[in-house]
């Protein structure tokens, strides 16, 4: 049984399926060359993460395809149901990549509320010369402890970003259409562990309330936030989008930016990704990342060892 990795999989994915009797192809194939090289290799178990796409044609293609895999959460690259339809398992890692992602979240926030993002561009340039002058620009920051931080869906991503955010002494409140309570346990260090019971607000009541939302929602046809969010939004707070390109509507954010009713954005994922609007990328308020919110060591042995066990009992079945 082959396998084509064909974005990647970690050593330990590897190795467990190696043990499990399948060869397993890490080679990086051009989309346009995808097709030609599954059937000539006889590959029926194909895996990948964000860059390569797996759309009706190639599945109609591949007759020998039995799995399509993507290390990851959300499957937008992926003609999921039409693969179904055609007998084929498609699987993802929903679970293995949350804390890294929710961690990013807070890399951008802390970032973005002590000013570091834009601190760090200044510094290498003029800290040698105007080092009180800089001091002094940042030295209005924020704290996060007591701040409302507004979660815009609440599956495992969400729930792990609230977490943390309870952790430091944040108030979390969310918005979900499917979730409307959850329970919320943290684990600590020693074993100990505390429980919260989170129930969902409106939307509108979240977007008035937040100090900062964080979007944690799947590919959408339409923009989450837009003019009409925007301008319910409290004045002065921040937005972060670790979610999918397209959530976010980008000129409606520069807008508001420029207008000071948001104070800064991060973003992880971009509208016109991997080619983000140069508007987006020069606006010294708001954070950049290009799409690495599951790109951590931890979270891609997860990924390897996860989507291996799946081929492995689907193989069994």
């Amino acid at each position: 049984m082959n396998v084509l990795a064909n974005d990647g999989i970690s050593k330990e994915g590897v190795d467990r399926l190696n043990s499990a009797g399948f060869k397993t192809i890490v080679e990086s194939i051009d989309q346009s060359e995808i097709i030609d090289f599954i059937n000539n290799n006889n590959i029926e178990v194909l895996l990948v993460r964000s860059a390569t796409k797996v759309r009706k044609d190639l599945i109609d293609s591949c007759e020998n395809l039995k799995i399509i895999g993507r290390g990851g959460v959300g499957m937008d690259n992926i003609d999921v149901s039409y693969a179904k339809k055609k007998g084929i398992h498609v699987i993802n890692t929903p679970a293995a990549s949350s804390i890294s992602v929710a961690e990013l979240v807070f890399s951008h926030l802390f970032s973005c509320v002590r000013s570091l993002h834009i601190s760090n561009r200044e510094m290498p340039l003029d800290g040698d010369k105007d080092f009180k002058k800089l001091k002094k620009n940042y030295s209005g920051g924020s704290e996060l402890k007591g701040k409302t931080l507004g979660v815009v869906g609440f599956g495992r991503i969400g729930q792990e970003v609230a977490k943390i955010g309870l952790g430091i002494g944040m108030n979390i409140i969310f918005y979900d259409l499917h979730n409307k309570e959850a329970n919320i346990k943290i684990d600590f260090f020693d074993g100990s562990s505390k429980e919260f019971v989170l129930r969902s607000s409106l939307f509108e009541e979240l977007l008035n309330k937040s100090d900062f939302i964080s979007l944690h929602v799947p590919a959408q046809k339409d923009h989450i936030i837009g003019e009409k969010e925007f301008s319910k939004m409290k004045d002065g707070s921040g937005i972060i989008n670790a979610a999918r390109g397209g959530v976010i509507d980008e000129e409606s954010l520069i807008k508001h930016i420029e207008n000071k009713k948001i104070a800064f954005a991060a973003l992880d994922t971009f509208e016109n990704e991997p080619t983000p609007s140069i508007k987006i990328l020069m606006n010294q308020n708001i954070s950049l990342t290009p799409h690495i919110g599951a790109a951590t060591n931890e979270a891609q042995k997860r990924i390897g060892i996860e989507l291996a066990d799946q081929i492995i009992n689907i193989y069994k079945l």
